[in-house]
């Protein structure tokens, strides 16, 4: 058995107080973002974690790329047919969390997804460079394949089949947005005692602002 209790840190670089929150969150969520951004030590701040509850009953996580949010919600990319898209469907009721370590921060969203308009899907599918684009209509995400190889030919056909030819999106990939029901802020502070405050949405669309123990 590996032993793991040395492994501790005390958190200092920041606090979070009422006397500098703004009333809707995802102001918040700017906020720090963009001071992570600007702070570094972060390859990919738009990386997150999403956890959804599968068809067989168990929860399931996995890092996607956070890629537009507003205060309407986050907004994500994915295979509808994936092991993801399919637990989606069944469930919209998701979580999405951030850990930047470089400034001590955690924010945890509740909410719920929703497919957005394809337009919008089509417009940043159409962002995207040639290869990815290849990758999302070669791939059938979370399927049983043969083989690494069987992959690298499927592109390869493909690349030939579409060669000076516009690439479209295939109806069965798009984007959702995570429309917000909870969000929490978590700041590392010492001596484990953390600051967090959490958001929840009223039935009139204000938000209620409580600090949690940690």
């Amino acid at each position: 058995m590996e032993d793991l209790s040395d492994y501790r840190k005390s958190y200092d670089k920041s606090e979070l107080l009422e006397t500098n929150l703004p009333e809707d969150p995802i102001n918040l969520f700017n906020r720090w973002f963009f001071e992570v951004t600007d702070f570094g030590g972060v390859d990919e701040v738009n990386a997150m974690t999403v956890s959804t509850i599968g068809l067989d009953g168990f929860p399931k996580s996995r890092v996607v790329l956070l890629k537009h949010f507003s205060y309407e919600g986050f907004i994500f990319y994915t295979n509808y047919n994936s092991e993801k898209g399919k637990a989606i469907e069944a469930n919209p009721n998701i979580c999405l969390s951030f850990f930047w370590h470089s400034m001590e921060r955690q924010v945890i969203i509740k909410g719920k997804a929703v497919k957005v308009a394809e337009n919008i899907s089509d417009n940043y599918f159409d962002s995207r460079p040639d290869g990815s684009k290849l990758g999302a209509i070669v791939s059938n995400q979370s399927e049983v394949i043969p083989s690494r190889e069987y992959l690298d030919n499927k592109l390869k056909d493909l690349e030939k089949e579409l060669s000076g030819k516009e690439i479209l999106r295939p109806k069965n990939w798009g984007g959702y947005i995570v429309e917000p029901q909870e969000i929490e802020f978590w700041q590392g502070r010492p001596n484990r005692l953390h600051d967090r405050i959490r958001y929840q949405l009223q039935k009139d669309y204000s938000w209620k602002i409580e600090r949690l123990s940690s």
